[in-house]
């Protein structure tokens, strides 16, 4: 609670006073682009945001959420940017994958994140790698069986490149096995001893974990706030991940890598943003109701209620967040993806099982 009401504390800084000139929103409906399913994380912070942000607009506007999926996101935000005027009435919801770099530099993106009018955002503090404490002394030891490191199927998630800088920096002995649907799978997996090790940004899984005795949280990505990395206090004393390599990448491509991943993780796991040329009154309007909505108590009530933790981050760090990832050279991508595929993990070495997971 401390630390999101510090977090509170800066987004009030970081506001911008609404113009003094109106903002014609009165009877208008705001509609929120969503390019995910209904019932997802981004759709579901979404709806949550959209059930109050009208009534801190000039002129109390209805805010409604318009689902458009597909590509993962990418085609939400070419409608985005090719067919939303930049009169206030369109914003969208965003996911941290949608402002990768490696998302939206293919021929069929229209967009650049870096252009949009960021409103707000919205992260969890970091995510943490678990073990279990008997596999612990293996990971550190040169040989003997390798602790095993258990990840999704689909596409290879960002928070477990942990366990990856872990093997190709720190030489950890693990191997990977793949093919779980979601985080609950891989949590019961974890239970049963089929895996030693995993990675989520979930509070709940953790805590019932860690209450077993048999598990301990052993490297967290911390997080930005206010342009300073910081640890997630509910991770305890783990060290963060950037710490642990710290002055040990020697190549420079490498090192450029690593900061890409350091920046994608500790970034906002969602963002509110206007399209590009979006007036500046609506945008501070805009930006002026973000602040006023997450201190509202109720929506800090029902954002507890609908995720373990909904932590505010101002427009300012999510632009300064979008706009070092827009800057990872293309050389630095290829590392990441040279990385995964060197250890086996994607579509090389580990077998999918069936299902997704809707998170």
């Amino acid at each position: 609670m401390k630390r999101v009401l510090a977090c509170l504390a800066a987004l009030g800084l970081a506001a911008t006073s609404a113009s003094a000139q109106p903002v014609p929103f009165k009877g208008k409906t705001v509609s929120m682009i969503v390019g995910y399913s209904a019932g997802g994380g981004t759709d579901v912070a979404g709806r949550l945001i959209a059930s109050m942000l009208g009534r801190y607009l000039p002129g109390e506007p209805q805010v409604v959420v318009q689902n458009v999926p597909g590509a993962e996101g990418l085609m939400a935000l070419n409608f985005f940017v090719q067919q939303a005027k930049p009169d206030g009435l369109t914003i969208t919801m965003g996911s941290g994958s949608q402002a990768e770099p490696a998302h939206y530099h293919n021929s069929q993106s229209r967009y650049d994140p870096s252009t949009f009018n960021f409103v707000g955002g919205a992260g969890r503090g970091g995510s943490a790698l678990i073990i279990a404490k008997a596999a612990e002394m293996r990971i550190h030891a040169k040989d003997g069986p390798p602790v095993v490191m258990g990840t999704t199927s689909g596409a290879f998630r960002s928070n477990m490149q942990m366990a990856a800088w872990g093997k190709e920096v720190l030489g950890w002995n693990l191997r990977w096995v793949g093919g779980y649907r979601g985080t609950s799978d891989l949590f019961v997996a974890l239970d049963r001893g089929e895996i030693d090790m995993t990675a989520t940004s979930n509070i709940a899984p953790i805590e019932t974990m860690l209450a077993t005795g048999r598990f301990k949280i052993l490297v967290q990505s911390g997080s930005v706030r206010d342009g300073r990395l910081i640890a997630r206090a509910e991770f305890g004393d783990a060290p963060p991940m950037p710490a642990m390599v710290a002055g040990k990448i020697k190549d420079p491509i490498a090192a450029k890598a690593f900061e890409y991943w350091s920046t994608l993780h500790s970034g906002p796991d969602k963002w509110l943003a206007l399209p590009p040329r979006t007036p500046e009154p609506i945008v501070a309007a805009y930006r002026d109701a973000y602040v006023r909505l997450v201190s509202d108590p109720d929506f800090i009530d029902r954002s507890k209620r609908l995720a373990d933790d909904f932590t505010p981050v101002s427009h300012g760090d999510t632009d300064t967040w979008i706009k070092a990832m827009g800057r990872t050279s293309q050389e630095a991508l290829d590392y990441i993806s040279n990385l995964i595929r060197g250890q086996g993990i994607g579509d090389r070495g580990l077998t999918p099982k069936t299902g997704t997971d809707p998170n």
